[in-house]
């Protein structure tokens, strides 16, 4: 498949100057003394970018797989989701990219402060409620300029649906808490950020059969993920470990479960071969008895106790647990 990116003017600006410069121009001089050389301190580089989005991408990829039970009800098949690497371009230069009439859902990021928005095609809006209400899963070459009531609806069950997923999607990472806050169909028109501003663009392409693959996106302000960016670059997922309760008390009642072979033992005589080998019915083996009763769990001594009665029936009375 080929990728839609494109261009920012910055790299198409580098390019065209790149072209220009003659190839042998460079030399040692121009590495020591040239007034092409520029000072660079570090540390002072633009973070604009951010490096590898590591976990971002890690995220992505958990939420296509979510993102498969929220299409699957409206396809009747099980669709093939993949994720892109996320892009940071200006908000201008993403709408410059898109239709002008597409499906752009807001919403809240609570825990960052922030928004996140939804961009998915009005052709692919037009298929999923198609096939949604029984129609034939099929390529629509319909151009739209609006949505119907029906298609508005869908559009509410899919922005939620897959605001659920991308909450469990980030779980691991950092809670996030998703809610809706409002819809727009013209990318000029909706308030988001300022056309100049950076946003990440991660790109969602879901495959369907016999017919050219849909895209949809998720857009997050780069200021909205500033914040956790050493996270976001990080490989390791969460450092907060859930106490699952019902998990440790399944595991703590089969453990409690588990049958034992207890045993006591009263004294260990040791009798030689001639005198066993002659011993008769009737006759008496002197044994002695130490401190008390020795208690065995898998033949294993565990407490030492004293013989005793309890309601007709003999019992032993634990007196003090043997240290190993």
């Amino acid at each position: 498949m080929v990728s839609s990116r494109k261009l920012s003017s910055d790299e198409v600006d580098a390019l065209i100057e790149g072209l220009q410069t003659d190839e042998g121009s460079t030399s040692n001089s121009d590495l020591s003394g040239s007034p092409n050389v520029r000072p660079f301190k570090f540390g002072s580089d633009d973070l604009t970018l951010l490096g590898d989005y590591y976990a971002l991408r890690m995220i992505n990829e958990r939420f296509a797989r979510f993102s498969r039970a929220v299409f699957l009800p409206m396809l009747r098949i099980q669709p093939r989701i993949s994720s892109f690497p996320p892009e940071v371009k200006t908000f201008d230069e993403y709408t410059s990219g898109i239709e002008s009439f597409m499906s752009l859902t807001a919403s809240r990021l609570e825990e960052l402060r922030g928004n996140m928005m939804l961009v998915m095609d009005p052709t692919f809006i037009s298929i999923l409620t198609n096939s949604f209400y029984g129609g034939q899963l099929g390529p629509d070459k319909s151009k739209k300029t609006e949505f119907t009531s029906t298609e508005d609806r869908l559009i509410e069950i899919i922005s939620e649906g897959l605001n659920r997923m991308l909450e469990s999607a980030w779980k691991d990472l950092m809670p996030i808490n998703l809610s809706v806050q409002g819809r727009e169909v013209n990318p000029q028109f909706v308030s988001f950020v300022d056309g100049s501003e950076l946003v990440i663009i991660c790109s969602f392409v879901v495959q369907l059969p016999g017919m050219d693959a849909a895209n949809f996106d998720l857009i997050y302000p780069l200021q909205t993920l500033k914040p956790i960016a050493s996270l976001l670059r990080s490989k390791v997922q969460s450092d907060i470990v859930e106490d699952d309760v019902s998990w440790r008390q399944r595991l703590e009642r089969a453990v409690l479960e588990i049958p034992l072979k207890v045993s006591a033992r009263l004294s260990k005589p040791v009798v030689s071969m001639s005198k066993l080998i002659s011993v008769k019915p009737g006759e008496v083996i002197p044994i002695q008895i130490g401190e008390g009763v020795e208690v065995r769990v898998e033949d294993k001594p565990i407490f030492l106790g004293e013989m005793g009665e309890v309601s007709g029936q003999s019992a032993i009375n634990l007196n003090k647990r043997i240290s190993s």
